[in-house]
């Protein structure tokens, strides 16, 4: 017994110096937020390192929140290389004479993450200018690329209208989001949407309230989006001034379409027909095809601004395009085994990142990937696996292009307010992440004596939104290390 104890008396003393590698300044602003050891995840590494400076419960598995869109745009520059770029392309099924298509006009999409209003509208000026004028038909939108369940975006979190609920889509146009810009003027309160929408009508139901904070403003307002209408219920402040935020009101469908419909119209177009969904006939012509900006452009966006539908059409693109089932799956591989017909685009994209891994000689068994974006329950990655794919990315022949899309600490992105005043701003490339009850950092940091180090640092507990002052604290250590 008296053996027995010794051990795990050495044990405990060996978990307490371990845990006291642990900052000062780290300990005690957990402390503080009610948040124990047990509850997070950390790795500090000098790039190139080959043991760790800190390693707490590096090896457990734990919910990275957005932090996992690092593997995604990672995999992403690796498998498609930073110039690929995704098409969006116009078909005419039907002749076209005179500008006038006799038939219908078919917009097939192959999953461009970020297809603006800007860039919509001069590809509809392009097809003008090719000659086309009157849509004796339909307007036929071919989403097949990704073959996809029916989107809930409510199943996160019940707030639908939410732009970082918008579901991925193969001809996603703007984010699917309408831009809701508040104008007070007096006892009145304007309202303007961007982009125009045709046929949709907005019904202004605001109240203006009487001064009083501007926190949570944007919760007052109500907006229930229903058939043809966008009800907007609820007060607004007045006193706030200009405000302006970004909500998902319909379906992919039906928001292309009353898009599509305004800058046709307003182009001097025409369509007689009406929305259909499908693909293009045989015999169809390809008119005309758009590119999108550069992998290496997008994935800026996806990190610094850590926008998830992004994240997620780059994440079904590696399914779509990266991923080759073996030749004998289905066909007496073993149990589990399928046909390569019955793999979602999920599926094939899960598959794409760990055959990726495994290739990159990265075995993360404890990973768990749903989306690709990290807004998700379920998903997982240890500290220390998070921690080693920083460390590939680090020597990648793309490493600029992967650390230039990070956010820059107190400068830009969702880090541009943290640590702003302090001596670390502009030292550190961080991304973050925050799901109810999590909340984590993840990136490179620059010490004063001109080192780079990798950090990861993982916060699970119903306290996790009280985290972020421990971990810039630790930025802050790192950062000061001579």
């Amino acid at each position: 017994m008296k053996l027995i104890a010794a051990l795990v008396a050495a044990l405990c003393v060996a978990f307490n110096a371990h845990a006291a590698a642990l900052p000062p300044a780290v300990k005690q602003a957990l402390k503080q937020a009610g948040i124990p050891q047990s509850a997070i995840g950390i790795v500090v590494q000098q790039t190139g390192g080959r043991k760790p400076l800190i390693s707490l419960n590096a090896r457990q598995a734990m919910n990275p929140a957005s932090t996992m869109k690092l593997l995604t745009t990672y995999a992403g520059l690796d498998l498609l290389g930073p110039a690929y770029t995704w098409k969006t392309e116009a078909w005419l099924d039907g002749e076209l004479k005179d500008g006038v298509l006799h038939g219908d006009l078919v917009l097939k999409g192959y999953g461009d993450p970020k297809f603006t209003i800007e860039q919509f509208w001069l590809w509809l000026a392009e097809l003008r200018a090719r000659g086309l004028r009157e849509i004796h038909g339909n307007l036929v939108l071919d989403r097949s690329f990704f073959d996809l369940p029916p989107h809930d975006p409510a199943a996160f979190d019940n707030d639908p209208v939410r732009a970082y609920n918008v579901g991925p889509d193969a001809l996603l146009l703007n984010f699917n989001t309408l831009r809701l810009r508040y104008l007070p003027d007096g006892d009145k309160l304007n309202v303007i949407t961007e982009p125009p929408l045709d046929g949709i009508r907005l019904d202004n139901r605001l109240i203006p309230e009487p001064a009083g904070s501007c926190d949570g403003w944007d919760d007052r307002v109500i907006v229930q989006p229903g058939g043809d209408s966008v009800v907007l219920q609820g007060g607004y402040p007045g006193e706030c001034g200009e405000r302006e935020h970004n909500l998902s009101v319909m379906p992919h469908p039906r928001y292309m379409e009353a898009v599509f419909r305004a800058l046709w119209k307003e182009l001097g177009g025409t369509l007689n027909g009406e929305l259909r969904e499908g693909t293009a006939k045989d015999d169809a012509k390809l008119f005309s095809t758009h590119h999108s900006d550069p992998l290496s452009t997008i994935i800026r966006d996806i990190n610094k601004f850590s926008n998830n539908v992004m994240a997620r059409q780059l994440f079904l693109t590696l399914g779509a395009t990266a991923f080759t089932p073996s030749p004998l799956a289905g066909e007496g591989g073993g149990d589990g085994a399928k046909k390569e017909a019955t793999f979602t685009n999920v599926e094939r994209s899960v598959l794409a990142a760990q055959d990726w891994l495994h290739r990159q000689r990265l075995d993360f068994p404890e990973l768990v990937l749903e989306n690709g974006a990290g807004l998700s329950r379920t998903e997982r990655i240890s500290a220390q696996h998070l921690a080693q794919l920083l460390q590939s990315a680090a020597t990648h022949p793309f490493s600029a292009e992967f650390e230039a899309s990070l956010p820059i600490l107190g400068v830009d992105g969702s880090v541009k307010k943290r640590l702003k005043e302090s001596p670390s701003a502009g030292h550190a490339h961080l991304k973050t992440g925050t799901l109810e009850g999590v909340k984590t950092i993840a990136g490179y940091v620059r010490s004063r004596n001109g080192r780079e180090w990798v950090v990861v640092f993982f916060i699970n507990h119903p306290h996790a939104k009280y985290g972020q002052d421990a971990q810039d604290a630790l930025v802050q250590w790192i950062q000061q290390r001579r």
